[in-house]
């Protein structure tokens, strides 16, 4: 992963969108860590579902979540500004639409402090290939 979010802070992302299946206080200090490393806004959306949230005909459900009210993901949304700082959120053991105002100059001023693509880039050491011609996930022969 690093290198791919490497390949997306070198196109200039300034809006890093993270769906997942992922909670809990780890995965909202990756979407911190993100913001602070990409200089960019993170949207991190969570999945927050209850058992009462799982079709009736699932199999096994009921000895599996007995209970309706129970969380089987907290989703744990977030907002994080460039930077690091968390403007919204998370929105732990609640179902809804998190808001926060992004203001995408903000991803530009915080790149004067830190850029992993940029200035911190050593291209001289370093260098990232990327292909971008289509490719085939198998290979059949």
């Amino acid at each position: 992963m690093p290198l791919a979010r490497y390949a997306l802070y070198a196109q200039g992302v300034e809006i890093y969108i993270a769906p997942t299946w992922d909670s809990g206080d780890t995965w909202v200090a990756t979407m911190k860590h993100i913001a602070k490393e990409g200089a960019c806004w993170v949207i991190g959306s969570g999945s927050a579902i209850k058992a009462s949230d799982i079709p009736a005909n699932f199999p096994d459900k009921d000895n599996l979540y007995p209970d309706p009210d129970e969380w089987v993901n907290v989703g744990d949304s977030v907002d994080v500004a460039p930077g690091g700082e968390i403007v919204a959120g998370p929105m732990r053991k609640e179902q809804g639409i998190l808001y926060a105002e992004i203001d995408v100059k903000k991803a530009g001023i915080a790149h004067r402090k830190l850029d992993v693509a940029g200035h911190y880039a050593r291209p001289d050491i370093f260098k990232l290939h990327i292909n971008t011609e289509p490719q085939s996930p198998v290979k059949f022969e």
